[in-house]
């Protein structure tokens, strides 16, 4: 079973540590972005909840460019 229990400080840590860089923080959420090898831009918003909502960490999943969503909780549970 792919754990999919993750806090917001969770995510942001695995993308940054992984390219993303920090563009803000506005209250309680951290915009992070990313231009990939071929000039693609990604904006990825998180919330800095202690644990994000399946439904909102599979949105940033999408922002993130990932195509399987277990493959991507997989990745952040490896890396956090």
């Amino acid at each position: 079973m792919v754990t999919r229990d993750f806090s917001g400080e969770d995510v942001v840590k695995v993308l940054y540590d992984h390219g993303y860089r920090i563009e803000s923080r506005t209250g309680s959420h951290v915009t992070l972005t990313e231009v990939t090898d071929d000039g693609e831009f990604r904006r990825v918003t998180v919330p800095m909840h202690d644990s994000i909502h399946v439904g909102t960490l599979r949105d940033i999943a999408n922002d993130a460019g990932a195509k399987d969503f277990d493959a991507f909780c997989r990745w952040i549970d490896r890396n956090r």
